[in-house]
């Protein structure tokens, strides 16, 4: 897979063709859009987080720490300060993300933002340490949220949550939701790769309602490469 990132005028623009060509190849070396830092339930520090990512060769990747964008920040600053100290140098796309706990058909479930201006006030009910009950984590809030803040909404790892995926993917899609987590490796296999039938199951339900797919390894631990 092949995407000029330099010929995108605008980081939403981009993020939208990245996710129009994620496939089942795309993760965990040449995009990963869900992992954590130690700003929520990760062991990474953000800029060893970077280091990886650059020693990887991602070509675009999203920090999506519960919560918190405090990692994303950090992890921000420091590849422009070594942008800035290693001229010439090819360097990943480095975009917003948060993950967010919502309500959706009475399940807990995870929605991803992407993409979206960190200082909206539309986000900041959702970057504060608050149990997640109440109108403002129904997933309908939530996803309004995101759009307000000029961010891309998708829902985390579909197939892991009490409700089946089947249920809970058209009524997302009745809330606006943009895509789904399409490739996720649900048993966490060494070496990473998505779970094949969960994989095939959502690819037709993205096609069916028009959804972006995106792809991401969870990470948790100290490795990208892996979830745990």
């Amino acid at each position: 897979m092949s995407v000029n990132l330099a010929q995108v005028p605008t980081s939403i623009d981009l993020l939208k063709q990245v996710f129009e060509n994620i496939d089942a190849h795309s993760c965990p070396r040449l995009f990963n859009f869900h992992m954590h830092t130690v700003y929520s339930d990760g062991k990474l520090q953000p800029h060893g987080l970077m280091e990886q990512a650059i020693a990887i060769g991602l070509k675009g990747l999203a920090i999506t720490d519960h919560h918190s964008i405090l990692g994303y920040q950090a992890a921000r600053n420091w590849l422009e300060d070594w942008k800035w100290n290693h001229p010439g140098m090819t360097v990943p796309y480095l975009w917003s993300g948060l993950e967010i706990n919502a309500n959706l058909l009475d399940t807990e479930v995870h929605i991803l933002a992407y993409g979206f201006e960190p200082e909206s006030p539309s986000l900041k009910p959702y970057l504060q340490k608050m149990p997640s009950i109440g109108i403002d984590y129904k997933a309908n809030n939530i996803i309004a949220a995101i759009h307000q803040a000029g961010g891309i909404a998708i829902l985390a790892h579909p197939a892991r949550y009490k409700r089946s995926h089947f249920d809970l993917i058209p009524v997302a899609v009745d809330y606006q939701i943009d895509g789904v987590e399409t490739f996720y490796a649900y048993n966490n296999p060494n070496p990473w790769k998505p779970s094949h039938l969960e994989s095939i199951q959502m690819q037709k339900l993205a096609d069916k309602y028009s959804l972006f797919s995106t792809c991401g390894t969870d990470t948790h631990g100290l490795n990208l490469l892996q979830r745990l």
